[in-house]
């Protein structure tokens, strides 16, 4: 079997409290009595989107374990490029593939600069198509925006907008086994396009749902956020006879 951790919405903001929680979190999977085969982190990296805020995230997220990231609606590329993946910072979407084995990740960037709400532009569609295209192992499809509303009213007005197109291209690729994202500050589960469908739970702060008390707070107000609940992830299993099936962890102080 192959196992994935899945991490997102970090929120680092230069603060002890953002950065001791992903620290928790990183020192958990450092201390697996077996090491995942992969690390993904699915956005919201940082706060304010600063260079500071990526190369803090750039130590914080060493490790032996490949480790692979995409930005979200906080994130800007520029500095995103610079202090976290060491590279020259520019504005064009930040979009690379990877392979651990026969497993391939596709990190697909979904955020549109300066809007709290996701789309794919074409540039970005066409390259799904083409590295989905590249070979006929299983293939993760990571993002931050899910593209369909999960009951969560709040976020699902600010989700990936232009599914339709997304759903297009997953028509022509039936190895992709997940889809995976963040943003949605909770763990859940659902459909897209016939594929499975998972987002991970924030390790800065949890989302309330709107059937609990302040689940429906206006973001003026400070949004229906609890910034008490500890930190959790997800991990994805991928079995050999090709089956998926994830897990959520809790990680207390």
């Amino acid at each position: 079997m192959f196992v994935t951790a899945h991490l997102s919405d970090n929120h680092l903001d230069g603060g002890d409290r953002a950065d001791e929680r992903t620290a928790r979190v990183m020192r958990y999977l450092e201390k697996l009595a077996t090491p995942v085969d992969a690390i993904l982190v699915t956005g919201d990296i940082a706060d304010h989107g600063t260079l500071e805020e990526y190369r803090r995230a750039a130590e914080l997220f060493k490790t032996d374990v490949p480790l692979f990231t995409c930005p979200g609606n906080h994130d800007k590329r520029g500095p995103f490029r610079e202090g976290l993946l060491d590279r020259a910072p520019d504005d064009t979407p930040v979009n690379a593939v990877h392979t651990v084995g026969d497993v391939t990740f596709v990190m697909a960037d979904s955020s549109i600069p300066g809007k709290p709400e996701g789309r794919f532009d074409e540039k970005t569609l066409a390259w799904l198509d083409g590295v989905l295209a590249g070979g006929d192992g299983p293939a993760f499809l990571a993002f931050h925006h899910p593209p369909v509303p999960l009951g969560l009213p709040l976020v699902d007005a600010m989700r990936q907008y232009g599914e339709d197109e997304l759903a297009e291209v997953l028509a022509r690729h039936p190895r992709v086994v997940a889809l995976l994202c963040g943003h949605v500050h909770a763990s859940a589960s659902t459909i897209f396009a016939g594929v499975p469908l998972r987002s991970a739970p924030s390790v800065g702060s949890s989302i309330l749902f709107p059937w609990e008390e302040n689940g429906l707070r206006p973001w003026g107000e400070g949004g229906p956020i609890d910034y008490d609940l500890p930190p959790s992830l997800l991990f994805h299993v991928l079995h050999d006879d090709g089956r998926l099936t994830t897990h959520q962890r809790v990680v207390p102080a």
